[in-house]
């Protein structure tokens, strides 16, 4: 009877040992999916709270940094009105600056500041180093949300004598608007500025930032292609973000381009860019569109068809674009170095874009238009060093040309003959590249990515 007793108990123990771990393991499961149901739920609160309020310890410091007495009181060459909005947007108003009509467009330092930045420097200034700009986004982009886990991104920003107040208004929008998680660091490149502003006041002012920006200066100038490449050079994120020196980022801008390159590590996206008005700097939206360009290799923008927005995503599909604009994209780190990052023989600027371009799509790789990204630019209406920028364009293309046009190649010197002997530099590189990437053909990307530019103007 003991023994039997003994084997019983055993037994029980045993159920019990059981029963104990079994409803341990439950419990301890129901407890993870709490847990983690309470961090989506705390992400996306926080996010929303960023993109409503932005980020209030970077507001502060930049509001005691701005209440420094180091710039002289300009008066407000704006107002503001409230535009109406059409039955796809919210309706939340739209706050558009204007110029006033006092304003003074013969001022000496109005025209100075244009002739030295491409636009109007004393509403700049008064603007200060952040401010408040319309979500531009379709209604739809506004409901969507993304993963919890998204790659790294590292933003590039490249300068050279640009106007600080504009330089700072980039930093300072990109800061608020972008969730921290995601943001791996800016790096800051300057390509051997002249200006003053730019040196040890742009250090301090920085300092509101410290771990989140590394600025390298050039000690010689190299234009903002191989200045762009010492950038992606010093990254550490997943994603490289290229954007230029006089923006300002629009709500929930980077999550779209991150979640888009993780799905999909050979695709390049880009922004919507949304125009800063060179004169007034109102911001103001753009339509969907794409990028393109002619025979000239003139970058354009060009229309989307109906049919591309019809579908379940509407207005918040990504765009299929046959070329980029020149500064602001989104690229996996990795890709940018496996296919040969830019062509490091163009110099200053022009062009760089559309050769990329065409090396994503020839080589396997998609370029898209994000919708529900939204970045401003000031479309900057003049340039120093004018002919020596057109000189550099020149250069480009033809490498441009020589390198990715094939027996198109005619249509530019068709259009521009007196490049036809003009000096393009050693190629044999690039050349080599393509070869070993296994790259299509130009007729190719005409019949399937760009076909719209065979069919327009071309002489026989």
């Amino acid at each position: 009877i003991l023994k039997w007793t003994f084997k019983n108990a055993r037994f029980t123990m045993r159920n019990v040992i059981i029963q104990c771990l079994l409803c341990a393991s439950v419990t301890f499961g129901i407890w993870i999916a709490v847990f983690s149901i309470y961090l989506h739920y705390n992400h996306v609160k926080k996010q929303a709270k960023i993109q409503e309020k932005g980020n209030p310890f970077i507001w502060s410091l930049g509001e005691k940094l701005q209440s420094k007495p180091d710039s002289v009181h300009i008066p407000r060459a704006y107002n503001v009105r409230v535009e109406r909005q059409s039955e796809d947007e919210p309706a939340e108003p739209k706050l558009l600056l204007r110029l006033g009509e006092n304003f003074n467009y013969s001022s000496p330092e109005l025209m100075h500041g244009y002739s030295t930045y491409g636009f109007n420097p004393i509403i700049s200034k008064n603007l200060g180093h952040y401010r408040n700009v319309p979500d531009t986004r379709n209604v739809m982009c506004r409901k969507k949300t993304y993963p919890a886990k998204l790659p790294t991104a590292s933003i590039i920003i490249c300068f050279h004598n640009e106007e600080f107040s504009a330089l700072f208004r980039t930093l300072s929008s990109i800061m608020t608007l972008t969730s921290q998680y995601i943001l791996e660091e800016i790096i800051l490149v300057d390509d051997m500025s002249d200006f003053d502003d730019l040196k040890e006041k742009l250090d301090y002012h920085l300092e509101i930032f410290r771990g989140k920006i590394k600025l390298i200066r050039n000690k010689k100038r190299q234009g903002l292609i191989r200045a762009r490449m010492t950038g992606a050079s010093h990254a550490s994120g997943d994603v490289l973000v290229f954007l230029d020196s006089h923006c300002e980022v629009n709500k929930v801008w980077l999550e779209p381009l991150l979640n888009a390159v993780a799905k999909d590590p050979k695709m390049v996206v880009c922004p919507l860019i949304d125009v800063i008005d060179y004169l007034s700097l109102e911001y103001q939206p753009s339509p969907i569109v794409r990028g393109a360009f002619n025979w000239h290799l003139e970058f354009k923008w060009d229309h989307v068809f109906s049919y591309e927005i019809e579908g379940p995503e509407g207005p918040t599909t990504p765009i299929r674009s046959p070329a980029m604009p020149g500064g602001i994209f989104a690229i996996s780190r990795h890709y940018f170095n496996e296919i040969g990052q830019y062509d490091k023989g163009m110099n200053l600027w022009g062009g760089e874009n559309l050769e990329l371009s065409l090396r994503i799509w020839m080589c396997g790789g998609q370029l898209y238009v994000i919708p529900c990204s939204r970045v401003g630019h000031i479309n900057r209406q003049h340039m120093t060093n004018h002919s020596e920028v057109i000189k550099a364009m020149e250069y480009n293309n033809l490498r441009l040309v020589h390198i990715w046009l094939d027996e198109y190649k005619e249509q530019f010197f068709l259009r521009r003959p007196a490049l036809k002997s003009a000096a393009y530099g050693n190629i044999s590189e690039r050349v080599e590249l393509r070869k070993r990437l296994g790259c299509k053909s130009f007729q190719w990307y005409l019949d399937t990515i760009f076909p719209e530019l065979e069919a327009s103007e071309i002489i026989s």
